[in-house]
Order: structure tokens, then sequence, then C-alpha cells
């Protein structure tokens, strides 16, 4: 009997993301999402039972790459895609009845690197049997590499974010706390959870963070101000990438279209590489110009990434400091008072 799934479009608000890679915005969530809905329904298919077949699909196509001919690359090509609409679906499924785990978004990482290590080895091996070419050899080794690269960098950068706004977190929740003021609020975090919302927007709809001082100090920024009583029960905003908003305000209207169809800004990650390395180049018989496409796009990318980074340390470092400067004021008004 048909287990009691909401409708689609309910389906489609549980488990599609606010902002995800444009392949999978375009490509894979619209036959995902009512494929998943029909598994929930029809089916006793667990999220980890889905992990394994897309790893299981991700191996037959490795074993498609290695014949070499462009049919076989061809096949392959599709199988891989057909493993990554599963590997989309493990996810959405445990959203959508809430049977996920960590030990399987353990696997489900796990699957997916060997699955790239694999699809690397088989694809670029397959070439070099076919053409003797030791270019080919190289390229599996930059392949598995950039991946690597890519999920390293992305997991070290969620540690360095982590760290700074919990130091943040801590000296505001120190100073407020004193003041009888609500927590603070990240705006990165305000833009996540309403990607259609305009910058400014939201700068409005939330209370200034009173101690940070902007970029460019001015005597009025930093003279005390009476807080109204509504201003008070609401978060402060801390905003880590002003300073790259200011070096390039264009990505903010560019972030802001992207984000209205559910395109994440960034447009080139781990994501987009493997696509462009196992379906696009096998598809067209372009194995080694996608590949080094690919593979650059994704090093551009990671450097505007580690850039923003820098930037964001650099917001950070700010408003650290602006706490020290806050402080000896709050106490020349306490004692004035």
């Amino acid at each position: 009997m048909p287990r009691d799934i909401p409708p689609l479009a309910e389906v489609r608000r549980i488990t599609e993301k606010k902002r995800d890679a444009w392949w999978t915005v375009m490509l894979v969530d619209p036959v995902a999402t009512p494929l998943v809905r029909w598994t929930a329904r029809h089916t006793r298919a667990t999220p980890n039972q889905l992990t394994w077949g897309a790893f299981l699909v991700g191996l037959g196509s490795a074993a498609c790459f290695a014949q070499g001919d462009w049919r076989w690359l061809l096949l392959g090509a599709a199988l891989y895609h057909v493993s990554f609409i599963f590997d989309c679906m493990d996810g959405k499924l445990a959203r959508l009845t809430g049977t996920g785990s960590v030990f399987g978004a353990w696997l489900d990482f796990v699957f997916d690197r060997i699955r790239v290590l694999v699809c690397s080895v088989a694809l670029m091996g397959g070439q070099y049997a076919r053409t003797d070419d030791v270019l080919y050899l190289w390229l599996a080794l930059a392949v598995a590499s950039l991946d690597s690269l890519r999920y390293i960098d992305s997991l070290e950068i969620f540690k360095i974010r982590h760290g700074m706004r919990k130091q943040i977190k801590a000296r505001m929740r120190a100073a407020r706390k004193a003041e009888n003021q609500a927590e603070l609020a990240f705006m990165e975090d305000l833009l996540r959870e309403n990607p259609e919302a305009d910058l400014e927007t939201d700068r409005d709809t939330v209370a200034p963070l009173e101690p940070v001082a902007p970029l460019e100090t001015t005597a009025a920024d930093t003279a005390p101000l009476e807080a109204t009583a509504a201003q008070r029960s609401r978060p402060a905003v801390v905003d880590l990438h002003q300073e790259f908003r200011r070096r390039f305000p264009w990505w903010v209207r560019c972030r802001n279209f992207l984000l209205r169809h559910r395109i994440r800004a960034h447009l080139i990650s781990g994501i987009e590489f493997q696509m462009g390395v196992f379906i696009i180049g096998p598809a067209v018989d372009a194995v080694v110009a996608t590949t080094v496409v690919s593979g650059a796009l994704l090093l551009v990318f990671e450097l505007a990434i580690i850039y923003k980074l820098l930037l964001s340390t650099r917001d950070f470092t700010r408003t650290i400091n602006s706490f020290e400067t806050a402080e000896p004021l709050r106490a020349t008004t306490s004692v004035s008072s």
C-alpha cells in the first residue's frame, strides 16, 4: 500500500536545497525529485541503499570508460549521470522521510571520492591503452588530485569560518548579555535562509551591530548611541564579507540573479568539474580538452574562494578589534551616567 507522501510541490520544498550547483538544479532535480517522491511512496528503499546504488552504477560507468571506444565512452557518460542522480536522491529521500544518519553522510562522501578515483583511472587508462599517449596518465593524476584538493579546501575553509564565528559569538554574547540585548546573526546566514532577499533589505530588517566599526571609521560611527527597545529585541548582524562586496559590488547583483533560480554563485565546483570530465568530455569524444578546461575553471573558482576568505579574515580582524575599542566607550558611558 502506498505511503502517505505530500504532493510534488511540497516534496520539492522539503528536499531541494535553497541554493545548489547549476548542474543539479537544471539537469538533476527535475528528474530526481519526482523519483524520490515515487520511491518514498511505493518502496521501502533507504537512503543508504540509494547510496550503494549510486556507487555501483558509478563502477559500471568506470567499466565502460575502460573500454576506450567512443560508444563505450558515451554509455559510461550516461551511466555516470544516472549515478549522480541516485547520489542526489539519497539525501533527498533522507530529508523527505527523516531517515538520514551520520553514517549515511559518511558513506555518501567516501563513495563519492572512490567513484571519482576509479572513474579517473578507468577513463584515462582506457584512453592510454587506445593511444599510448602518456598525457592521459598525467590527466588521471590531475583529476584525482583536483577532486581531493577541492574537498580538502572546502573542509578547511569551513573550519576557519566556524572558528571566526565562534570567537565573534563569544565576544558578542559577553557584550550583549550585560546590555540585555538579543543574540547576533551573520549576514551570510540571512542570505542563505532567504536566497531571494536583497542585501540592503536584509540590512534594514535587523538591528545594526553597534560595536563593529565600518571599513572607513568616522567619529560619528564610534560615538555611543542609545539603542531603542525594538533594536535591542532584534539580533545584531555581523557581515564578514563586507570588504569583498565593497570591492566587487557587481557580485551582489549576480548573486541575487542566480539565487532567484536556486543556483549558487560558486559556478564551477566539484560537481561541475566531475560532470565536465566524466560526462561532457566522453560524450563529445574530447576527453583531454574538457578535462583541461574543467580543471582550469575549478582552480580559478577555488582561488576566488580563497581570496574571498582572505578578505573575510580582514573583516573578522576589524570586528574583533572593534570590541576592544567599544569596551572603553561603554565603560566611559557607564561612569558618566
